[in-house]
C-alpha cells in the first residue's frame, strides 16, 4: 500500500496538530515532573517543623527524678568536688614551688 500524493497534502496539514501535541505531552512531562519536585520539598520542610512524637516511651520516660539532698550535695562542695578541688590545689602549690625567685623576669642583662 503506497502512499498518494493526495494522503501527502492530508498528512501535511494535520502536521502542526501533531507537533503541538507532541509539544504539550513534553512540556506536560517536565511540569509534572516540577509539580513533583515541589510537593516532595514541601513535605520535607513540613517534617523538619513538625514535632515528632516519641517512639519508645516507657513508664520510665515520663518520670521527673526530683532528689534535692542529692543534688544539693554535689553540686555545692560535695565529696567529689572536694577531692577534685583538693587535686587543683595540689597542682597550684607545685607550680607555686617551682617558681620563687622574685628577680626572675625583672632584670635584663644588656652586656651581652
Amino acid at each position: 500500500m503506497a502512499i498518494h500524493p493526495i494522503d501527502l497534502q492530508a498528512l501535511f496539514t494535520q502536521l502542526d496538530k501533531v507537533a503541538k501535541n507532541q509539544a504539550v505531552m513534553r512540556d506536560g512531562a517536565q511540569i509534572q515532573e516540577s509539580l513533583q519536585q515541589i510537593q516532595n520539598q514541601k513535605k520535607l520542610e513540613e517534617n523538619v517543623r513538625s514535632v515528632n512524637e516519641a517512639q519508645n516511651m516507657g513508664e520510665e520516660a515520663g518520670k521527673v527524678k526530683d532528689d534535692n539532698r542529692r543534688g544539693a550535695n554535689e553540686n555545692n562542695g560535695g565529696p567529689k568536688e572536694k577531692k577534685a578541688k583538693t587535686e587543683e590545689e595540689a597542682e597550684a602549690d607545685e607550680r607555686r614551688d617551682l617558681i620563687r625567685d622574685p628577680a626572675l623576669g625583672r632584670n635584663i642583662d644588656i652586656s651581652g
